[in-house]
């Protein structure tokens, strides 16, 4: 009896909170903006902070994730004057992370404390700083989701009247900018690691390993302890000469260049034709080699001993090895240039020191080699698979450039299929039962080759189910969006759920052309032509209050519209209308509307949707479902985000018979 009484206690409490929280006006955080320093000079800098105290259970989403994701970045608009001028972007300042199932990637978010950076340099004596900012604040406890908007102006007087001009070149990066996760920095330097150990196994380095010892072995004279400071500076060399790679490109490759490295066409057209081109090297088409004038001008320099012997030997190795390495030092550049200093220094260090540490320790205690396998064929074997793996890698490129300027030669479909097949193909060799010009027979079946032989084929085996609409959650950083499938089953049943036979023509409403509602129902984005349909169909209107980064919008739609009788209701006895709250896209001046509410002009056709719903309802939050008549009046109270289907059902019947009978209700 207490465990009854304490759960219908905690229920009628989260209820009466719950429906509270659906009545009003949801704040879920609170704003302050402020200068970092008021004593400044003129040609100084200092940072705006953008700071909020955000309510308990709920979150606030971050700037710095793919926005492509789902949930809506907080954007910031700094209005332009001659007082001074933005350095870099806005950054925010630890904001947690973590994968979303629902949105099938990482996103960052703020709980409790949030704060964004902005760094200024200072033009004038007299600084003003103004503009504003939105953002989208989620809670777990109740399901719902609101959009804010905020302004701010902000000013102080600088020392020294002297304006000083703006530059055409962009200024240094600031330390908060300069700030990277060491989260992602351990990831650079874990995956380049790997990386060098795998390098030390590929035909072109391993061999070299006994060469290197036996030249240590020698180098000093006899004198053992000299032969070892020798090989620890041959390895200190190997990894400052990598990592000098890797500071040079940190150097060289800001955020913009960055930027156009990861979006641009060019770049990624000429990374998938070097991943090809030394794909098709280690399948044996070709040799890869640095030119010969070279290695032979640091071959000649081997002779001179000492530290300058030991120098000149790691640069051979690394040129010499250049064929072998080049791919995986290329994918860890790649991987790391993504605006910040440190990665590219880091993963180039990650991969150095995995590359060096064999030789080193190899020349340091020279009777392990005795127990080092010998070089044979299996280091071919190691090659091949490097090209089958290049060559998948590759493709992710290609499809950079055809996602980014809609080409369409590399949807999902084909990008998985091409995929399937190369994994495929990689099974069958490592079974043996494909051959290439350099492989030696192979007689029997190692286990460590069966067991990756396994790998290859379960892995094909997951991404098949992904030709018919499956998520592949696993690569969901890999392979094109799936709104690029022909045939996407998943979708098919969604749309023929509790149709009852009946087929809905297409409408083409305003803003169907980038705007959706969920697969297998049609409807509209604009209330005055779903009131207009509802009048000439006579049916009500069901009315979405929804958002592209709307969370559980998602689930309501995933796990309450997809039942076949809340689905069969919606298609057949309502109206549709869907109103995005956060769509950013700007109407025609003769559109814009001036609120009532908070005497703002409204440009964006999210505004005034979220200000629509906010004046009749004031509610700001989504999930938000109301019914309405063929005059526009409410046929029932309104409901937000509630996974029970039965309550659902409950909702839609009501306002069905309401409306049949010409009933109203008043909110």
């Amino acid at each position: 009896m207490k465990l009854n009484f304490k759960f219908a206690l905690v229920f009628i409490l989260s209820s009466m909170i719950t429906l509270s929280a659906f009545s009003q006006i949801v704040q879920p955080a609170k704003w302050k903006v402020e200068f970092s320093k008021k004593d400044v000079k003129v040609g100084e800098t200092l940072e705006v902070l953008i700071k909020g105290d955000i309510q308990d259970t709920w979150h606030v989403f971050s700037n710095d994730f793919d926005p492509e994701l789902g949930p809506i970045l907080a954007t910031f608009n700094f209005e332009k004057n001659d007082s001074y001028e933005l350095v870099g972007k806005v950054t925010p300042i630890k904001p947690h992370k973590h994968y979303d199932e629902v949105w099938e990637g990482e996103v960052s978010y703020f709980e409790k404390k949030a704060e964004f950076r902005q760094t200024i340099k200072v033009l004038q004596a007299d600084v003003k700083v103004a503009g504003s900012f939105d953002y989208q604040a989620c809670t777990d406890v109740s399901g719902q989701c609101v959009t804010g908007e905020e302004d701010f102006d902000i000013a102080l007087t600088a020392e020294g009247g002297s304006v000083v001009k703006k530059e055409a070149k962009a200024e240094e990066s600031t330390p908060a900018e300069k700030k990277e996760s060491k989260k992602g920095l351990w990831a650079i330097f874990i995956g380049a690691f790997l990386g060098g150990l795998i390098a030390i196994v590929t035909p072109c380095v391993f061999p070299m390993i006994p060469m290197t010892v036996s030249y240590f072995m020698h180098s000093g004279g006899g004198n053992k302890a000299k032969g070892r400071m020798n090989a620890f500076f041959y390895g200190f060399s190997i990894i400052a000469i990598y990592t000098v790679v890797g500071t040079i490109l940190a150097v060289v490759m800001g955020p913009d260049f960055a930027n156009f490295l990861s979006t641009h066409w060019v770049p990624n057209i000429l990374f998938f034709i070097i991943f090809v081109v030394f794909a098709f090297s280690f399948f044996g088409m070709f040799e890869m080699t640095m030119p010969s004038w070279m290695v032979n001008k640091s071959v000649a320099n081997e002779d001179k001993g000492g530290f300058m012997g030991s120098f000149f030997m790691a640069f051979t190795l690394v040129l010499v090895s250049f064929s072998c390495t080049g791919p995986i030092v290329g994918t860890i550049l790649v991987a790391s240039a993504g605006g910040e200093v440190l990665m590219p220094i880091i993963g180039m260090l990650g991969f150095s020191l995995a590359f060096a540490l064999p030789f080193t320790l190899f020349a340091i205690f020279p009777g392990w080699l005795n127990n080092m396998p010998k070089s044979g064929g299996w280091l071919n074997s190691v090659k091949v698979v490097l090209g089958f793996l290049e060559l998948a890698l590759g493709l992710k490129f290609l499809s950079v450039a055809d996602q980014t300027y809609h080409w369409g030669i590399l949807d999902r479909e084909v990008y998985l299929a091409i995929w399937i097949v190369i994994f495929t193909l990689l099974g069958f060799y490592l079974l043996g039962k494909l051959m290439f010009s350099h492989d030696s027979p192979l007689k029997s079946i190692s286990v460590p080759r069966l067991m990756l032989a396994i790998a290859s084929f379960s892995f094909v085996v997951y991404m098949i189910p992904g030709m018919f609409g499956a998520p592949l959650k696993m690569l969901s950083g890999f392979t094109p969006p799936k709104s690029g499938l022909d045939f996407d089953l998943p979708t098919m049943i969604v749309e023929n759920a509790g149709s009852g036979g009946v087929k809905h023509e297409k409408i083409s409403g305003k803003y169907s052309d980038f705007l959706h509602l969920p697969p297998g129902f049609q409807g509209y984005f604009d209330m005055d032509e779903a009131i207009a349909a509802s009048k000439a169909q006579n049916k009500p209107v069901f009315v979405d209050f929804t958002g592209h980064g709307c969370v559980n919008c998602r689930e309501m739609e995933s796990n309450v519209w997809s039942h076949p009788e809340v689905a069969k209701r919606l298609k057949n006895e309502y109206i549709i209308v869907a109103m995005y709250v956060d769509d950013k896209t700007k109407l025609p001046k003769e559109e814009w509307i001036v609120s009532n509410y908070d005497g703002k002009k409204k440009k964006t056709l999210g505004k005034i949707n979220a200000n629509y719903q906010i004046e009749r309802y004031n509610v700001n939050a989504q999930p938000y479902y109301v019914l309405l008549d063929k005059e526009g009046k409410d046929l029932v109270q309104p409901t937000a985000y509630d996974l029970n289907v039965d309550n659902f059902i409950k909702f839609l019947d009501e306002g069905i018979k309401n409306f049949k009978n010409g009933k109203s209700v008043a909110l």
